[in-house]
């Protein structure tokens, strides 16, 4: 299928800041929609003295109860008082430090994106699914069980999608396999590593998604035997989101066109580990105006940096990096997924960078 121009991209993923209190039931409001994956992480202490903390990522096909963590390995974990639902324009917590910490208030950014509401039977693939989709949007989420053989997984997109995130749900400890376009799914990446791209055609059989399924390989941690995964998946929509790659300049002053303003950004170095090769993590609530984009590291549970604070601006076009910091050393290739809007004012003339 041929996708549409989304003309409201904060109708399908948006960042929201929001500052804890440590009561219970805290309402969060202004996301806009009810999201079907909310990724919460604490960015700051608001006094001024940070504290690290765990990443949560909870979707609503698995339940409000069950999260897992891109800064560790570890299987799924059950709790009731995180986040305790969703509704139609943001979610309630619970009073856990992970996502409402009352002692001294914090500073959190959570990532929503909307997939389609209720799950449903995929069987496409080899394997049977469980999907949640919004081709519109261009995202998935997919959960299925393992066999241990090579088999494909029905996505629900109608496109094939250029980055996918899967994680073994059970069992001990697992990384989380990446598969993105632009490196190709002969190789694998971890999100919840600084590691370079490798080879392993036991992630992904060595085959790219098609516009129906996606293919798994024999590795436990992509496709264990008996055991639960929960996979992400992500297309390109023009003027919403686009992914992609870089090789950073001698100068370290590239300009990467997206097509739209960035809202959302996330970038990893994957041709080695030299410099800063974590997985960097922007987004236009915390940074605000060009010159203080602070970041996040999805792979760390390390509190926002703001020591290199102008690595990069948000253009209206695309974004800019400024500075050999986060996924910008020079000669060095880059992976990326960006989400925001194509802005046009009333002149039909495209707005210019913040």
């Amino acid at each position: 299928m041929a996708y549409t121009t989304v003309n409201k991209s904060s109708s399908f993923m948006n960042p929201k800041l929001y500052t804890s209190t440590g009561n219970d039931n805290l309402a969060i409001t202004g996301v806009g929609f009810e999201a079907d994956l909310t990724w919460i992480k604490k960015a700051a202490v608001v006094s001024g003295s940070n504290t690290n903390e765990a990443h949560y990522w909870v979707d609503q096909v698995r339940g409000y109860s069950k999260w897992l963590s891109s800064s560790s390995n570890n299987g799924e974990q059950t709790y009731t008082n995180d986040l305790k639902s969703w509704q139609s324009d943001g979610f309630t917590l619970g009073t856990n430090n992970r996502v409402n910490q009352g002692s001294t208030p914090h500073t959190y950014a959570a990532w929503n994106w909307k997939a389609g509401g209720t799950s449903s039977a995929n069987t496409n693939g080899d394997i049977n699914s469980t999907v949640s989709v919004n081709q519109t949007g261009g995202f998935s989420i997919v959960k299925w069980t393992g066999t241990g053989a090579n088999a494909t997984v029905g996505h629900g997109l109608g496109v094939a999608p250029k980055l996918i995130i899967n994680k073994r749900t059970d069992g001990g400890t697992n990384n989380w396999v990446v598969g993105h376009g632009s490196i190709g799914f002969t190789e694998n990446i971890y999100l919840n590593l600084n590691n370079a791209k490798a080879t392993d055609p036991g992630s992904w059989n060595d085959t790219a998604p098609t516009d129906q399924v996606f293919t798994v390989g024999t590795n436990n941690e992509s496709n264990g035997n008996g055991s639960e995964f929960i996979t992400y998946c992500f297309a390109e929509v023009q003027g919403y989101s686009k992914i992609g790659s870089f090789t950073v300049n001698g100068n370290s002053t590239n300009m990467i066109y997206t097509g739209f303003r960035p809202s959302f950004l996330l970038m990893k170095q994957y041709s080695s580990t030299s410099g800063n090769a974590q997985w960097g993590v922007f987004d236009n609530t915390r940074s605000g105006y060009n010159g203080k984009n602070d970041f996040l590291y999805a792979n760390t549970e390390a509190s926002e940096d703001s020591s290199n604070a102008q690595t990069l601006d948000f253009l209206s076009n695309g974004f800019k990096l400024r500075g050999e910091y986060v996924s910008a050393q020079p000669g060095q290739s880059n992976i990326y997924m960006a989400f925001g809007q194509t802005l046009v004012g009333t002149n039909g003339i495209t707005n210019n960078a913040r």
